[in-house]
């Protein structure tokens, strides 16, 4: 079974989308216990801590954003963002890299990875 690889930047800002969404059903849970004014309050604050741990995830990959690699895809020339040593295509999930040593070598995040073996 093919493993299924995404681009870094895309993951984490689906993440963080889903957190924004876990928020909303958090806060919309709350209504169902409108007779008791601690258990809304609750909910809607811990539905609100949720939005603004997703906006804190978007600042924070927005800052990661700004120190990544544009490159040229080979595949579909369209140009993409490359984050640490291997990443995806954004638009076409072509495996990038910019290390030599990594050319033709099967596609592996592991070598993201500050102390991994080396084989």
């Amino acid at each position: 079974m093919a493993k299924k690889y995404s681009n870094k930047i895309n993951k984490i800002r689906t993440f963080a989308l889903s957190l924004i969404f876990i928020g909303f059903i958090v806060m919309y849970i709350g209504i169902f216990f409108r007779s008791n004014v601690w258990v809304i309050s609750i909910f809607m604050m811990l539905g609100l801590l949720f939005i603004i741990a997703s906006t804190i995830v978007y600042f924070w990959i927005g800052m990661l954003s700004t120190k990544t690699v544009l490159v040229t895809c080979p595949n579909c020339e369209k140009p993409t963002k490359i984050l640490g040593r291997v990443d995806m295509c954004m638009y076409c999930n072509e495996p990038l890299t910019l290390d030599p040593n990594l050319e033709g070598q099967e596609f592996d995040e592991k070598y993201n990875r500050r102390n991994r073996k080396e084989s």
